[in-house]
């Protein structure tokens, strides 16, 4: 089979790997417009078992990529200047460039090496492939020229966020909320490599404008949000990357696969990043089209038909969790004015996947903690 992957992201790269491991056969071009070393953002985080999945399938990648992640098992909250801990909550994270060049490293041991720096900027370039995945993220070029076919819907939420790096050390994924002359603000910050950290910064749109950032350079907003967050970070730089504002891209698609084109990761659909699960998404997206392409050889409309009915229920169940994280972010102004335990309380129940008897057993401490407060308020 023929193959052209668009995109050298994790997707991209993990399923050339794996589709020219079950089949030395297969013609496969990775095509990814920036250079190998080019990455948006810094570290990328999972659920602490995110990456279980790979060990039965893959030992040998499971391996590789898992000593370099940090991990975690609880998560904070800070809000009016008191911490509060959730125990039991286990994350780990990687840097998305580490991960990456990991991937690379694989995909080189079956004796792919991607074309970087090319940009599929002609739909002519698409032509004469079996197969063309859409692993180019959430502007794919692969989707947008056939957008009506797969049904897509775009829509950008309210808030704008801005990503940054900081070399100021987190113990766990931190939820930070501050008010500011402007209106509130939100980092979500945490660990993903030995002195580097993941520093999101979110706000609502008023806010943002009140704040001028429509209108400051990327170097005045920084400062900016610097001195905002100068207890957070210990004083310390924020660190850019292509760090400017933007405004999360929810995107739907009612059909995955068109004729011998379909989609995977963010190209397919986002999963806002309140939820960590968006790598892990294109992860699993691409196992299952692999397997499919195993499972029926050339018969590739039964290939992509399978890929889709194993994938679906599964992914929409995750998105519609992110889809409500992202919609209690959406609101975390009128969130801030509850009181720490019971902005806590409702934080860690925002997603809808967590009821109060699992979250006792998971985490008893902050149950605890939680039920001693609301007891202390209710004499």
């Amino acid at each position: 089979m023929k193959v052209l992957i668009a995109g050298a992201g994790p997707a991209g790269l993990y399923l050339a790997y794996l589709l020219k491991r079950q089949d030395a056969r297969h013609r496969i071009r990775v095509v990814e417009q920036n250079p190998p070393d080019a990455t948006f953002g810094f570290g990328v985080v999972f659920s602490d078992r995110a990456l279980d999945f790979l060990r039965d399938d893959d030992e040998d990648t499971h391996a590789l990529i898992v000593p370099a992640m940090r991990r975690w098992r609880s998560l904070s909250l800070v809000h009016r200047g008191q911490r509060i801990t959730i125990d039991g909550v286990g994350f780990a994270a990687i840097g998305r460039l580490q991960l990456l060049q990991l991937l690379q490293q694989r995909l080189a041991t079956v004796g792919i090496t991607p074309e970087y720096g090319r940009r599929l900027a002609d739909p002519q370039a698409l032509q004469g492939h079996d197969l063309v995945v859409a692993a180019d993220g959430a502007n794919s070029f692969v989707r947008q020229r056939q957008e009506a076919a797969f049904g897509t819907k775009v829509e950008a939420l309210d808030n704008h966020f801005v990503w940054y790096g900081s070399t100021q050390p987190f113990d766990t994924l931190t939820q930070t909320f501050v008010d500011t002359p402007w209106g509130c603000m939100n980092a979500h910050h945490y660990p993903y490599a030995e002195g580097m950290s993941t520093f999101i910064v979110e706000c609502a749109p008023d806010t943002w404008q009140r704040a001028g950032f429509a209108q400051k350079t990327e170097d005045e907003a920084r400062a900016v949000l610097e001195q905002v967050f100068a207890r957070t970070l210990a004083g310390r730089p924020l660190v850019a990357n292509k760090s400017s504002w933007r405004r999360f891209p929810k995107i739907r698609n009612a059909r995955w696969s068109v004729g011998n084109t379909v989609l995977v990761g963010d190209a397919l659909r986002t999963a806002h990043f309140s939820i960590g699960s968006g790598t892990r998404l294109a992860f699993e997206d691409v196992i299952a089209l692999a397997k499919a392409l195993r499972e029926h050889g050339t018969d590739l409309p039964a290939a992509l038909q399978t890929y889709e009915a194993a994938r679906r229920p599964v992914v929409d169940k995750l998105v519609d969790a992110a889809n409500r994280s992202a919609g209690w972010y959406e609101n975390f102004v009128e969130h801030m004015q509850l009181e720490p335990w019971a902005l806590a309380w409702s934080y860690i129940q925002r997603s809808g996947r967590i009821d109060t008897p699992k979250l006792r057993q998971v985490s008893p401490r902050f149950v605890a903690g939680y039920e001693a407060w609301a007891a202390d308020n209710r004499r």
